[in-house]
């Protein structure tokens, strides 16, 4: 199958240089929509032929929801809200301007990855998040998957399915409206997220914040 990541279209607080996180509602800029729009014409592109066995999820971020949309229209497939496609939640760093803010040293003994910076989330827990939505979506997925979803997140999604872990994220620019389409094979993901599990509860580690979660 092939599953295709999108990265929503330009909103009013990436213009104004603010961390969202998980912030609902910054909206989409005239320019984010017609990224939203040439994504979709990528999309529909790439899905071609495949008719119902196209799938739609969105973060249920306004900046996200609003890219769906758009991608929505030109596929003639409903939108499904996916809160577990949100961003990496930042806690109180949310809202705050980026030129504002001072780096802060990595604790001692902790991996930079499995910070949770500001009281949010850790990449770690965003990577425990997704593992657990594709463990959900992969199980019945055939045809394309098509999901909206914010950079951070889209980063850490395409390292899970390549099977890397959250300390091997790749973290090249992705700029709004991006998308990235991989074809994966099913068996061998929900296989690797087994064995992640049986790993973490060997060596007497927990899975990250059940619940979802920069300026992305």
């Amino acid at each position: 199958m092939t599953i295709h990541l999108v990265r929503h279209g330009q909103s009013t607080w990436n213009v104004e240089g603010r961390l969202q996180g998980q912030i609902a509602h910054p909206e989409l800029t005239p320019l984010g929509r017609a990224q939203a729009g040439e994504a979709a014409a990528v999309v529909r592109k790439r899905c071609a032929g495949h008719g119902p066995a196209v799938r739609l999820l969105s973060s249920d971020l306004v900046r996200a929801a609003q890219t769906a949309d758009v991608i929505a229209q030109r596929l003639a497939v409903p939108v499904e809200l996916e809160p577990a496609l949100r961003e990496q939640g930042l806690g109180r760093l949310e809202g705050r301007l980026t030129r504002e803010l001072t780096a802060e040293p990595t604790p001692e003994g902790v991996e930079v990855t499995e910070v949770r910076w500001g009281g949010g989330e850790s990449i770690e827990d965003v990577h425990d998040r997704l593992g657990r939505l594709f463990t959900r979506v992969l199980a019945s997925a055939e045809g394309d998957l098509v999901l909206v979803t914010h950079g951070d997140t889209l980063r850490v999604a395409v390292a899970w399915l390549l099977g890397r872990s959250h300390r091997e994220v790749d973290w090249d620019p992705v700029p709004n409206g991006t998308v990235t389409s991989l074809e994966v094979d099913p068996a061998r993901l929900l296989h690797q997220q087994r064995l992640s599990r049986h790993q973490r509860r060997a060596s007497g580690r927990t899975a990250g914040l059940d619940s979802p979660s920069t300026a992305h």
